[in-house]
């Protein structure tokens, strides 16, 4: 097979990532985007297996079976509520990838540099590719190399950490070891420095050296990065894997990987800068890592939490005309988006106005519940952004809060020393009522306090969020 077949291969699939990416921006073609996306891959994967210098085809067919088995395996034990975890971990195994890959490279590289002239004519693939370049394209290549593991590293530790936190096995507050941010900059320097001497030809222990410290850098940056920003940091970490990839693909010479990866790096920083400006947050802190710290001491919280019943909750629904309804992940974890769902259709049976209020970071990864609701069966069109739906709050008769924390707290405005402190927030307590469904008095994932739910017109609604509107359910008439 000559290049030509998988040249033209590599730009069909480039055009399905593409399509993919951009359908991926709407409830009702994400679906079919998800499909451009299997096929572009299916498509890349074929060209590559079948393609100039695929010579260990067979070897290669065999570990792609069972990494597809693994993760078919994966995917099928994975809830949804679990999502965001499982985004983290496949970026761990994206950088690990990029981190081999390089390794593999420079080896390579030595070993054909040692060889006598006449021996590198008889060499075949990646081998023969680099037999080939001269000294100004060998400088280059490790330049990319470098970059790759760099890269590559920091996503690898990064993410373990990302996905402990969100899977609760790391303790989520914001921590930093003595020294702080001055410990990220040594390493970052002492990473250059490894770098120029790489470079300068000093020998495989300096990418190792470097590897290392990109190893700590991504472990700190994170670990310095508290649980409420978490959101941010995932999809930061998504646009490290692709620039990771892109680099690793400029050294291995490969064109589908490099824009694959400039297609995920840049579409996950334009994401991340979207997010940022919804929890106004700097988009250069999330990539120096380790912001939303208090500035001093918080303010204390007044009033005592009242709790209400589904008899209660149940009457304000029948006599309420306006109602909105604000998941968060309380609801993902309680898989109570049916129940919502149901509850949703026999309000609007009543004559009575129904809305969803969605944070762009509920859930703890963007679009999460829009997915769940979509997958209930919601309406897209009750289905409303934050900027869309704010300013009805002091109208509606009734907020529903389902499992959700920061992005309903008041301390967001009321507090300049809140970790949150100036995050745009839904302003449900300007509704008339508002219920919150919520398990306990615990402050949730992120531990700030929340002085929503020690307002005059807040009730909590105490409970698993499925099995308490299921009690509900039969008391709408």
């Amino acid at each position: 097979m000559d290049y030509g077949f998988t040249t033209a291969a590599y730009v069909v699939a480039a055009i399905l990532f593409i399509l993919s990416l951009g359908g991926l921006s709407g409830q009702e073609s994400a679906k079919r985007a998800v499909w451009y996306g299997m096929a572009g891959m299916a498509l890349a994967i074929i060209a590559t297996l079948i393609g100039p210098g695929s010579g260990l085809w067979l070897l290669s067919l065999v570990l792609i079976v069972a990494g597809g088995a693994i993760g078919w395996t994966v995917a099928n034990r994975v809830q949804m509520t679990e999502m965001p975890q499982l985004v983290a971990a496949m970026h761990s195994l994206v950088g690990l990838a990029a981190v081999f890959v390089g390794f593999n490279a420079d080896i390579e590289l030595s070993r054909v540099l040692a060889m006598d002239p006449a021996a590198r004519a008889g060499l075949e693939g990646f081998a023969a590719v680099l037999a080939k370049k001269s000294a100004v394209e060998i400088n280059i290549l490790r330049v990319e190399v470098f970059l790759g593991v760099f890269i590559g590293a920091v996503t690898f530790t990064g993410s373990v950490i990302a996905f402990g936190k969100l899977a609760g096995k790391v303790d989520t507050a914001a921590k930093k070891l003595p020294g702080g941010h001055l410990l990220n900059a040594a390493a970052a320097i002492g990473s250059v420095v490894l770098g120029v001497m790489y470079f300068n030809d000093a020998g495989i222990w300096t990418l190792v050296l470097m590897t290392l410290l990109a190893f700590f850098i991504g472990y700190h940056l994170i670990m310095g990065i508290g649980g409420a920003d978490m959101p941010v940091v995932v999809s930061m970490l998504n646009s490290y894997s692709g620039w990771a990839a892109a680099a690793i693909g400029f050294s291995l010479g490969n064109d589908l990987l490099i824009v694959v990866g400039a297609l995920v790096g840049s579409s996950g920083a334009i994401l991340s800068y979207i997010m940022c400006k919804a929890m106004n947050r700097s988009f250069i802190s999330v990539i120096l890592g380790g912001f939303g710290g208090p500035a001093g001491e918080q303010m204390a919280v007044e009033g005592e939490q009242i709790a209400i019943d589904a008899e209660g909750v149940a009457a304000a629904l029948n006599d309420a005309d306006s109602v909105i309804i604000i998941p968060g992940y309380g609801m993902a974890v309680a898989q109570a988006q049916q129940s919502v769902s149901e509850l949703t259709r026999k309000l609007r049976a009543r004559g009575k106005t129904v809305r969803f209020a969605i944070h762009p970071v509920a859930g703890r990864l963007p679009g999460h519940m829009n997915v769940l609701l979509a997958e209930a069966k919601v309406p897209y069109d009750i289905v409303l952004e934050m900027d869309e739906i704010n300013e009805d709050f002091p109208s509606t008769d009734v907020a529903i809060v389902i499992g959700s924390n920061d992005i309903v707290n008041p301390a967001a405005q009321e507090d300049p020393n809140s970790p949150i402190a100036g995050m745009p927030v839904l302003e449900c307590w300007k509704a008339k009522q508002v219920f919150v469904s919520k398990r306990g008095q615990g402050t949730g994932y992120s531990g700030i306090e929340n002085p929503l739910f020690y307002k005059e017109n807040t009730r909590m609604f105490y409970g698993d969020a499925k099995k308490s509107l299921d009690a509900l359910l039969p008391m709408i008439d």
